[in-house]
């Protein structure tokens, strides 16, 4: 479905809208005569070199993926976390080493890909990412200076791969390297130890709190439903006078 154009399925009226997670993402809008709701499925609001910019409309429901629903979850500006990710890059280049980032195959892996390379750094994607990454190039997203990781490693570019818990097959040649972890989840304490790097860098394609906050007053919806995140938001969000409930599973009205 192409994004904002409406299709009548079903008694309905679909719709959908960008979501900035990754190339296609879409929020779906749903539509009869009389309610409206907004599924958004995994998003976020903020700047993106490789998906559409999040376009959430006006609906009387929402359903929404609240993975940081936790004020901790708050991410420092994306330009701080992109020039902490250089620096480390030209540090490892600087020391003979060969720079390492872990991303997801899809999504993530394409937006560093992008960031590294529209400052000049020339990356060596893991096959398995690279497949996806050649779909995006089919899409028309140009993604700079990206190579298939061969046989062995070539000097001066930055390696994009894949976590270690995918099981895809490790690259070779890579013993020694300076390792980055991009995630959201890099605000929790100690988390380059539990994810076993050198560095973690809050970088998300997650909407973060505020991000979540922010989505509920644009869509200005009459009742929330939360998905994918801890119940306490839900709380967080009914002292702020919302209709807001957890998706699947019971609730109680609470009483105060």
């Amino acid at each position: 479905m192409p994004f904002r154009e409406p299709l009548d399925w079903g008694g309905l009226r679909l719709t959908t809208f960008p979501a900035g997670h990754c190339l296609g993402s879409a929020m779906l809008l749903a539509e009869d005569d009389q309610r409206s709701l907004l599924y958004t499925g995994d998003f976020k609001l903020g700047e993106s070199l490789t998906a559409q910019r999040a376009e959430p409309p006006h609906a009387d429901l929402l359903v929404m993926e609240c993975t940081f629903g936790d004020p901790r979850y708050r991410l420092p500006p994306r330009g701080e976390v992109i020039t902490q990710l250089l620096e480390i890059v030209h540090a490892a280049f600087d020391r003979g080493l060969p720079p390492v980032i872990q991303a997801y195959q899809l999504g993530k892996g394409q937006e560093v890909t992008k960031i590294l390379t529209t400052a000049g750094v020339p990356v060596l994607q893991h096959p398995v990412m690279y497949q996806v990454s050649e779909v995006y190039q089919q899409q028309g997203v140009d993604l700079g200076n990206v190579a298939p990781y061969g046989e062995h490693y070539i000097p001066g570019h930055a390696v994009v791969t894949v976590p270690p818990r995918q099981r895809a097959r490790r690259l070779p040649d890579l013993d020694s390297a300076v390792t980055i972890a991009v995630t959201g989840w890099a605000q929790d304490d100690g988390a380059k130890y539990r994810l076993r790097v050198d560095h973690a860098l809050p970088l998300s394609d997650h909407a973060d709190y505020d991000e979540l906050l922010e989505v509920i007053e644009r869509v200005e919806p009459k009742e929330i439903h939360c998905t994918h995140g801890p119940v306490k938001f839900v709380d967080r969000l009914q002292d702020l006078g919302l209709n807001a409930f957890p998706l699947g599973r019971g609730h109680q009205m609470r009483l105060f």
